[in-house]
């Protein structure tokens, strides 16, 4: 599995040296933080602007516990700053902050966690790389920091270092953050954008320098997730169909070319599209079937086809099992339900449950979770995590096999 997620690791110079069970590691420009199922918080990496919130400077090759606080509940990074909320719902920040991308009302940075104003209702987070976006649980929209491109979407282009609400709407569902650009989708299934839009990413048909408000996109009511490259961003519709915009020098958006598109194309012809991740110049999909689908710059083998070479359209990547005389076959494993809410039932077809444990890893290649599972009961309980794709990796002394899930 590590080859299919060489690129995403890439970003990250430092790993940790834990072997702790962790619901949740985010991953930022060259730092990572994870909360463990006890909710302490932990981080390692690059450390030059306070971005690992233990109160130095000092880069961390091994991971530190920060605080002692036992009540975290989900992180979110930066290029060099951090975010995370408790579970009272509070908002809390640290690191670079010459943007106001902390929103803790300055432009000073921090090395260690500040509280961000006193609400209690902060849901979900989007750290672009000098803006931050964020839905509370009212379904209003919040954004703050670096603003030149109109990324915060309040019709201007000056910089805020304080949450500020998007509008008056109250129906927001989800929200993603680009390098300059932001898209997000309501309960109605409206599609909207804002920000750079230099290379078309919004897919308003133009490629114009800014939006500084979020715009609709046409009038689709069955828009269900979104997110962004750089330079491109990738939607899923409700019927299963994959749609892209963008920058597409290296085929990144999957349509088989590799011409720039102001409005979003579909992607082929099939419906059964689940979940869609961007990096750089590639893009990472899995679909209703629990097969990976891969595209875009390769020079990295950031693909995992086995190749360094670019591909324009989607490929199916392998999860190769081991083992001399592996038995676990796709066929003999079945995961279910999938998509996922709160639990995994596995059923092994030949019967033979002795020896077996599992690990669940997140987009990034990182272990989310690991353990024995008893034959008589053959259920994953999973732990508070994220909702996006992971994989399941089922080992039987030394057969595997590797499942993928969406959790929502």
């Amino acid at each position: 599995m590590k080859r299919l997620f060489s690129f995403f690791i890439m970003c990250t110079l430092f790993a940790p040296n834990t072997q702790a069970q962790c619901w949740q590691r985010m991953v930022g420009g060259v730092h990572s933080l994870a909360v463990r199922t006890n909710g302490t918080l932990w981080a390692w990496g690059r450390n030059t602007e306070g971005q690992l919130g233990d109160g130095s400077n000092t880069d961390k090759d091994s991971s530190v516990q920060i605080g002692i606080d036992t009540n975290w509940q989900g992180v979110a990074c930066g290029s060099f700053h951090s975010f995370a909320i408790k579970s009272d719902s509070t908002l809390w920040a640290w690191g670079r902050n010459t943007e106001g991308q902390l929103g803790d009302g300055t432009n000073i940075s921090k090395n260690s966690p500040v509280q961000i104003g006193s609400d209690t209702n902060w849901h979900t987070l989007a750290a672009g790389i000098f803006h931050t976006l964020a839905i509370k649980t009212d379904g209003t929209l919040w954004a703050w920091g670096l603003n030149l491109e109109g990324q915060l979407g309040d019709g201007t282009n000056i910089d805020k270092n304080s949450p500020i609400q998007i509008g008056l709407a109250n129906n927001w569902q989800s929200v993603t953050a680009g390098r300059s650009s932001s898209l997000a989708v309501k309960t109605d299934g409206t599609l909207w954008v804002w920000g750079d839009n230099n290379a078309g990413q919004l897919g308003n048909g133009t490629k114009s320098d800014t939006e500084e408000s979020p715009v609709q996109i046409g009038s689709a009511t069955d828009w269900q997730s979104v997110a962004g490259g750089l330079g491109f961003s990738m939607a899923i519709k409700k019927d299963g169909t994959l749609w892209s915009c963008g920058t597409n020098v290296s085929g990144q958006l999957g349509d088989g070319t590799n011409v720039l598109k102001t409005s979003f194309v579909q992607i082929g012809s099939d419906t059964n599209w689940q979940n869609v991740v961007g990096g750089n110049f590639h893009a990472l999909a899995l679909k209703t079937d629990e097969t990976l689908w891969a595209w875009g710059q390769n020079a990295a083998g950031q693909l995992g086809d086995g190749t360094n070479v670019d591909r324009y359209t989607p490929q199916q990547i392998a999860c190769p099992s081991a083992g001399t005389n592996n038995q676990l076959q796709q066929g003999m494993v079945k995961i279910f339900p999938n998509p996922v809410s709160n639990f995994i039932n596995i059923k092994i077809m030949d019967g033979n449950f002795e020896n077996l444990t599992y690990e669940v890893l997140n987009i990034l290649g990182q272990k989310v979770e690991m353990n024995s599972l008893r034959p008589d009961s053959l259920r994953i309980d999973l732990p508070p995590m994220p909702q996006g794709m992971y994989f399941l990796t089922i080992r039987r002394g030394n057969e595997l096999i590797t499942k993928a899930f969406v959790k929502i």
